[in-house]
């Protein structure tokens, strides 16, 4: 099975990137399913229910978000309607929506999707390998489904990597969100996870993390409040990362990164 797990998507330039090159992506390199982190497709900040269908009508099969859930509302009462649309399983019981699910391919396959969002310089949440083994421990590679992908949404490298191990061997690609950078650790972990501590974002890069480059600086030199912080308008890089799963345990047979399009160098995995 080829699965695709597009970074965040930032901004009117990031989604809209993703609508136009996703369709021509999912036949060109096979794709059997593609997950979508949309947390900042809202100008940067959170998701709207029509983002959510126009990014499902492109090909997304599961979007998930992170700390910027909830800045949009609408997405409140929504979510629990969507099933399709994950915020990270540590929230609090009782929180609107849900933080992981079971979803088809066209073919019939299962792919279990779970999003976890750490700690570390982040908002305050469950504890996140609490949350990400209890969800292990009940959703097996091979029995419950014949792919498993965690979404790790946080902002320390070390965090996201230690919640990776503890998917080793237990799920197909664990791979990190909210950075907005691409790093370069793509591989498959000693038991057999696809792993990448940040999968980047589907934004411009000739910016601030996606935000106007100008805005952002002066944030930082002058540190008062001031300008709110507005999405870059450049042509946008799609970044995500691609796992070929081996169809008798479920792990990661092959990995690569994914670049598309904007400033950075791009690249594609083969095609099948």
């Amino acid at each position: 099975m080829r699965i695709l797990y597009l970074g965040d998507i930032m901004g009117k330039s990031g989604r809209q990137a993703v609508i136009d090159r996703l369709p021509d992506l999912r036949g060109q390199l096979g794709l059997d399913f593609v997950i979508a982190c949309g947390e900042n497709a809202a100008h940067g900040f959170g998701i709207t229910v029509k983002i959510c269908e126009a990014l499902f009508l492109a090909g997304v099969d599961v979007i998930t978000t992170g700390n910027h859930a909830w800045d949009q509302r609408e997405i409140i009462d929504y979510i629990p309607t969507e099933p399709r649309l994950l915020r990270p399983i540590n929230y609090a019981d009782g929180t609107p929506g849900l933080g992981s699910g079971l979803y088809h391919t066209a073919d019939g396959r299962q792919v279990a999707v779970c999003q976890v969002m750490g700690r570390l310089f982040m908002p305050p949440i469950d504890d996140p390998f609490r949350a990400l083994e209890t969800f292990l421990g009940g959703t097996q590679l091979g029995q419950d489904a014949d792919a498993i992908v965690i979404d790790i949404h946080g902002e320390a490298t070390s965090e996201k990597t230690a919640l990776g191990c503890i998917a080793d061997g237990r799920a197909s690609l664990a791979v990190g969100s909210h950075s907005h950078i691409p790093t370069s650790d793509t591989r498959i972990m000693p038991a057999g996870t696809g792993f990448q501590t940040d999968a980047g974002m589907c934004g411009p890069f000739d910016s601030v993390i996606g935000m106007d480059a100008g805005i952002a600086v002066r944030r930082f030199v002058d540190s008062l409040p001031g300008e709110r912080l507005e999405p870059a308008s450049g042509t946008a890089t799609i970044c995500g990362v691609m796992v070929e799963t081996d169809d008798r345990t479920g792990l990661a047979d092959k990995i690569y990164p994914l670049r598309d399009g904007g400033e950075l160098a791009p690249v594609l995995p083969p095609s099948p």
